[in-house]
């Protein structure tokens, strides 16, 4: 017993828990995959390192708040994968549906623009480039690359009557870039303008056998 008139020396401070604030720290950074595991990892560690340092640390409810946050997210992670396994497909098929929606639109401006430069180079009549009917100005840059919201277009079976006439038939094909992810069907058309489909995406079955759209 220190003799009377002593002063008491005070003992230091408790220390903030540093495992309790990354744990905290862990919890609110909720937007990094997998953070969540460290904030309930740490939240552990700092409530058992604290009821152990007999008052030198302190930041229980730090700890408890990282804990809290990170238990949080794993709770909602099994319930963010069902919604995105119900909204992701539905996505997909929204964007093939637009996609297809597009290259419909799009043959049937190819042949508008076919039609046109027939009128303008009778001398030669319809023709089988991209880039005749973008040099004519009738159809626009993206197009003239063959390929636009995950289409690929081609002008095929350009040819006269007898061999060395006038082109006066052409065929527009439409199919998708990605099977099944950019789009599913296919499309063609040629100088009559009917725009015809081909359910399972082949461009040569659309000429063949195609239905009319």
């Amino acid at each position: 017993m220190a003799p009377i008139g002593t002063p008491l020396t005070p003992s230091a401070p408790a220390e903030t828990s540093g495992k309790a604030i990354a744990s905290l720290v862990c919890g609110l950074l909720f937007f990094i995959p997998l953070i969540f595991i460290g904030a309930i990892v740490l939240g552990h560690l700092a409530l058992s390192e604290i009821r152990r340092s007999a008052g030198r640390l302190k930041g229980e409810g730090i700890a408890i708040a990282g804990l809290v946050l990170g238990y949080m997210w794993v709770v909602s992670v099994p319930i963010v994968l069902i919604i995105a396994a119900i909204a992701i497909p539905n996505l997909l098929r929204a964007r093939m549906a637009a996609n297809e929606s597009s290259a419909v639109a799009s043959v049937r401006s190819l042949v508008a623009a076919e039609t046109s430069y027939f009128e303008t180079h009778r001398e030669h009549g319809y023709t089988c480039s991209l880039v005749d009917l973008r040099h004519d100005q009738l159809i626009d840059s993206g197009m003239e690359s063959g390929q636009k919201n995950g289409y690929n277009f081609e002008l095929v079976g350009c040819s006269g009557e007898t061999e060395g006439a006038v082109n006066v038939h052409f065929r527009v094909l439409a199919f998708p870039a990605t099977p099944n992810t950019s789009g599913v069907r296919a499309f063609c058309s040629d100088e009559s303008g009917v725009v015809k489909v081909d359910s399972g995406g082949s461009a040569q079955a659309c000429m063949e056998n195609g239905r009319v759209l």
